[in-house]
């Protein structure tokens, strides 16, 4: 048994959660001891396994800022996590073989004072994360940017979440060539996926609605969700059929949630959507097992997105994907196959989405081909008999 650590900034409702999550009930699995070290959890703002008892989550230092007046966030979660990571080797006492950490990087040297083996699981350069418009904003980037480089390599080993990934990370950090990541696909246990779905409410899809899209992603601008509302206008423009329902993770906490939420309701004003769309806010896993199960197929609209896990459930619950043709999704959807890859256009969107209306038989034909692709290339069994493998190589005692 390998006593793990994970560590890591904000642990609520994400891709990266879930990734993490997943990790850790990976391991637990195989009989290793996990436990969770951040400076945030909120039990009504995470996944089950994280508030039920089935992860032992610590939170430390919430008490320090997320952001002065509103900026440097970036500059703040740096030392949030040096604060936890601090916390974690100098004054916890707990048990440690090999420390998890994610997403941030810069609490890597304090971590090495515990002499034990550091893990760094890379979703994505977090410098690539931000835009830098002014002079300001590139002069309070360059020190933050430079740690990340500098803390990232002094990392045992390095994971990333995809091929797409681990081409980003080798352009991104200039100085790295010479570590190779290994790629490890964020792959959750589908049993959850195997349960009868409840039918879905009328609060969630009007009832004796037949073909319904669906778009599963956090109420951020980067997700790019406006196209799948205008992609849908233009649909329902020329067929009059469908409903869209736009399901996104949420928190009130974060302004651009906020924002972002009002934003897009007024754009399915404009275009006179009115009860054609359904926006849902911080779903329950039961509410998304039902969308799942009830939709005829995901819209998946980030453009160069790092990954991306809702494909991989909706083809699990043999449901087709419209996704944009960059990034994950290249390696998950099979085009013209189990979906379409298409460019970040609602025209080509649309299109995709017509021929679900011209040939109701598609929703069908091409679920069962992506529940065969996940089966064969994205199992929860590879994953953790991948992840297992690595922490039992970083552990083993040196010969």
């Amino acid at each position: 048994m390998v006593k793990v650590v994970f560590i890591h900034p904000d642990l609520g409702i994400g891709g990266a959660e879930r990734a993490v999550v997943d990790a850790a009930l990976a391991l637990k699995s195989r009989g290793h001891s996990v436990t969770f070290f951040t400076a945030h959890h909120d039990p009504s703002h995470c996944f089950q396994e994280t508030r039920d008892g089935t992860l032992e989550v610590v939170a430390v230092g919430d008490w320090l800022p997320r952001s002065v007046l509103g900026r440097c966030q970036a500059l703040c979660a740096y030392i949030r996590m040096i604060y936890v990571a601090a916390f974690l080797v100098f004054f916890s006492g707990h048990p440690i073989d090999l420390i998890f950490c994610d997403q941030i990087s810069a609490c890597i040297p304090v971590l090495k004072w515990s002499g034990r083996k550091i893990l760094f699981y890379c979703h994505f350069p977090d410098l690539l994360l931000t835009a830098r418009t002014t002079a300001l904003k590139r002069f309070y980037r360059a020190p933050i940017d430079w740690l990340e480089e500098r803390t990232t390599g002094m990392a045992d080993c390095i994971l990333v979440n995809s091929k797409f990934t681990a081409g980003i990370f080798h352009q991104t950090f200039t100085s790295l060539q010479h570590m190779t990541p290994e790629v490890l696909y964020p792959i959750p246990d589908f049993s959850a996926f195997q349960k009868p779905a409840q039918p879905a409410s009328d609060d969630l899809i009007p009832s004796g609605e037949k073909l319904v899209f669906l778009s599963i992603n956090r109420y951020e601008r980067k997700k790019n969700l406006a196209l799948a509302i205008r992609a849908f206008g233009l649909l329902r423009a020329e067929k009059k059929v469908g409903h869209l329902v736009m399901a996104g993770g949420y928190d009130d906490r974060v302004r651009e949630n906020v924002d972002h939420y009002q934003e897009l309701k007024c754009l399915a004003a404009d275009l006179d959507l009115g009860n054609h769309v359904t926006f849902l806010r911080s779903f329950s896993d039961a509410q998304k097992l039902s969308l799942l199960h009830a939709c005829s197929c995901l819209l998946y609209t980030p453009d160069r997105e790092h990954f991306g896990i809702v494909p991989i459930e909706a083809m699990c619950m043999r449901r087709p994907v419209i996704a944009v043709a960059s990034g994950g999704p290249l390696e998950t959807i099979a085009d013209d196959h189990t979906g379409f890859l298409c460019p970040p256009e609602p025209e080509a969107f649309a299109a995709a989405m017509q021929k679900f209306v011209d040939d109701p038989t598609l929703v069908g034909r091409m679920g069962e081909k992506g529940k065969r692709r996940v089966e064969e290339l994205f199992s929860f069994e590879q994953f953790t008999e991948k992840l297992d493998v690595v922490v039992k190589g970083l552990t083993a005692p040196e010969s």
